[in-house]
């Protein structure tokens, strides 16, 4: 059996990168965020994992030997907004995140870097600036670099999620390296994959309801930090799923039991609400694995993170490039 690469994670969030990528034979040296929630979730999960809180523009790897020359840095970053979409100061500490994460590469100098983000960022002129900094700083280091995106449905996911992602490689393993190819066929709808804990506690129509959610669930949008409760998404995100029979304005504390009678109503105030459990589920997170923090906290945390199976696939394929001999 092979020996695990080493990995630093950074904003790794509720671990969804960092658990698919431990799938895939990478073990994280050290995870780093600045959420108390965050450090919470990775430590309840995997209580022998490194995990560090602190802000990733004031990280000295120096204070941390175990991240220098690892195989792959990794980061789950929040989405960069162009300038010209930026209208609030938090907008800039997104920015400074990406640069951030760059300029680590310097002091850590890993093989190989994955970084997801945006779909935007792969090819929109509006993120041109930043992609010709980030690539003037990868070749300057060394490296070879495949800007792609990825659909998470294409993994199994119950979710159309399109990922924007950066694969940097040193040039000796750079050739081996291809993107995942997708792993399903058929997308995965919601029903199947909610209809368990939909009836789990009793609801006599869990069966219908859910062969009519027949279609694969918009992007599960996590909000921002400083404002705005536990929902799924905006207008266009909450009429999708009212067509799933699902009222999107806020979330659950529980599924319907043996007294809630659906009123199969075209009303979405009327609809069936989901969990952050379920949201959980759609975002494909094991059913064992915990968030913590109250309901909007692990919505949040949900809907920030990297679909697991993503990360498995990236790091499946980082991991045969890394493990190949050295062209």
């Amino acid at each position: 059996m092979s020996e695990p690469l080493r990995l630093l994670d950074v904003c790794a969030g509720a671990g969804g990168l960092a658990s698919g990528l431990e799938r895939a034979g990478f073990a994280p040296v050290l995870l780093l965020d600045k959420g108390a929630h965050a450090c919470e979730t990775l430590l309840a999960n995997r209580p022998h994992w490194n995990v560090v809180r602190g802000d990733l523009v004031d990280f000295l790897p120096d204070e941390h030997p175990l991240c220098l020359d690892v195989d792959l840095l990794s980061a789950g970053l929040p989405r960069v907004k162009a300038s010209a979409a930026r209208g609030r100061d938090t907008d800039a500490d997104e920015l400074r995140l990406l640069e951030a994460t760059v300029y680590l590469l310097h002091a850590v100098r890993p093989r190989a870097l994955l970084l997801e983000n945006l779909p935007a960022l792969v090819d929109a002129p509006a993120y041109a600036t930043t992609r010709a900094f980030i690539e003037a700083e990868l070749t300057h280091l060394g490296y070879r670099f495949h800007w792609f995106v990825l659909n998470a449905a294409d993994f199994g996911v119950p979710q159309e999620r399109r990922l924007g992602i950066l694969v940097a490689i040193e040039e000796p393993w750079f050739d081996a390296f291809a993107p995942p190819a997708p792993t399903v066929v058929e997308h995965v709808p919601v029903g199947p994959v909610l209809l368990p804990s939909m009836r789990a506690r009793g609801w006599s129509d869990a069966e219908e309801w859910a062969a009519q959610a027949s279609a694969t669930a918009p992007t599960l949008v996590g909000g921002s930090e400083n404002r705005g409760g536990a929902d799924l998404g905006p207008s266009g995100t909450k009429r999708a799923w009212a067509r799933m029979g699902v009222n999107a304005g806020s979330l659950a504390d529980e599924v319907p039991g043996p007294e809630y009678t659906w009123p199969r109503s075209t009303d979405p105030a009327l609809m069936v609400k989901l969990t952050v459990d379920q949201a959980a589920l759609l975002q494909a997170f094991p059913p064992e694995w915990l968030i913590t923090g109250r309901k909007t906290a692990r919505y949040r945390q949900i809907g920030h993170a990297t679909p697991p199976p993503v990360g498995q696939a990236l790091g499946a394929a980082l991991a045969k490039a890394l493990r190949s001999s050295p062209g």
